[in-house]
């Protein structure tokens, strides 16, 4: 039997129960939609700002990413995503710093919010508590409190991404609203009833492709704009979640340096497959580079998979290969007889950090 196949080993591989937060992110987009109502905010209150910082890191960093990546072409003011221990030089008063940390103590993010309150800028935070969650009580920060904590940080996305849409729609930055998200959270039930782990691989495209990429470096392209977050998160997820290294660059500038480094690699043609991410809103000279690419591709046989998004809007679209991703992932991490919850590496660096003042 397929391991995919095999509902008794995946409950086994995963006590952590990493499928069922997969499985309920249309139930988490819901519950975040209905964090809105907990934001009291108006286009008065913000119309000053010049700029906005959003500080985070790892899966919480990603809900700003996408964000950015959203609302490239609609936003009237520069979005940027702060992973560093300081904060970018030119965040002042006009600036809106948003703070996203699930833990609340990410120490990245906490220094970099810190520096922002000292610099007098504008702040936000999302959390579910923690050193965020008290910095704001005792300086009246605007908060969105999650109201789970017991997921690793990169099953929240919903929680770091819907309230930062919502809150940015409410201050006339973003066209979308409550119902937007109803719909792509109704969208994302009706797909994963053929991507859930009861639906057998032969008519399961997620367990089809975590086969393809069994013992393989997967190399991910988007585009510049609106996809490269997905990009990023695909990647992510497979490195946490299946434990294999994964990469992510953009079109067009791969073509302009990455593009030669696959002229003379035959020899690492059995270990790598490359995915494209499409979207029917890619720039028309973005489609020809990936095309033209494709072809150099095919010529040296190396392995392509191209992928789709689907849905009515933006935001339907890109959650459409979200959540592929995430199923990917996982089904790749039970091929791999792993266990896709723990980040060991991840805590062995924060306890040898700890230990370094």
């Amino acid at each position: 039997m397929n391991r995919c196949d095999d509902l008794d080993q995946m409950r086994q591989l995963d006590p952590g129960q990493m499928y069922e937060a997969i499985a309920n992110f249309p139930i988490q987009m819901r519950k975040a939609i209905l964090l809105g109502d907990d934001i009291q905010a108006t286009a008065e209150d913000y119309h000053d700002i010049k700029n906005i910082i959003l500080c985070g890191m790892g899966g919480s960093a990603i809900g700003g990413d996408l964000a950015r990546s959203v609302l490239a072409d609609k936003l009237p003011v520069p979005f940027h995503v702060c992973r560093n221990y300081y904060l970018p030089g030119f965040a002042g008063p006009q600036t809106l710093v948003i703070g996203s940390s699930y833990s609340g103590n990410t120490e990245e993010t906490m220094s970099a919010f810190s520096q922002a309150r000292q610099k007098g800028c504008r702040l936000f935070a999302i959390t579910t508590g923690g050193q965020m969650g008290q910095m704001a009580e005792e300086h009246s920060i605007p908060v969105i409190t999650i109201p789970d904590s017991s997921l690793q940080p990169r099953a929240a996305l919903a929680y770091s991404f819907v309230p930062l849409m919502l809150f940015l729609n409410q201050i006339g930055l973003s066209e979308y609203d409550a119902t937007m998200f109803s719909n792509c959270a109704t969208m994302l039930e009706k797909n994963q009833e053929v991507l859930k782990r009861e639906h057998p691989t032969e008519a399961n495209f997620a367990k089809q492709l975590a086969g393809k990429l069994k013992d393989r470096i997967p190399v991910i392209y988007t585009g510049p704009d609106n996809f490269d977050a997905v990009g990023t998160r695909i990647k992510g997820q497979i490195c946490e979640n299946a434990k294999v290294p994964a990469y992510h660059n953009q079109f067009p500038e791969m073509n302009h340096n990455e593009l030669v480094g696959w002229d003379k690699a035959d020899h690492f043609r059995k270990i790598l497959t490359i995915i494209y991410l499409r979207d029917t809103e890619d720039y028309s000279r973005v489609k020809a580079r990936m095309e033209i690419t494709g072809e150099l591709f095919a010529k040296n046989n190396y392995d392509l998979i191209e992928l789709e998004s689907s849905g009515d809007n933006r935001i339907e679209r890109i959650f459409s290969l979200i959540q592929l991703g995430d199923y990917l992932s996982y089904y790749l991490a039970i091929l791999n007889q792993v266990d896709p919850s723990p980040v060991v590496p991840i805590e062995f660096l924060k306890n040898r950090l700890a230990e370094i003042k």
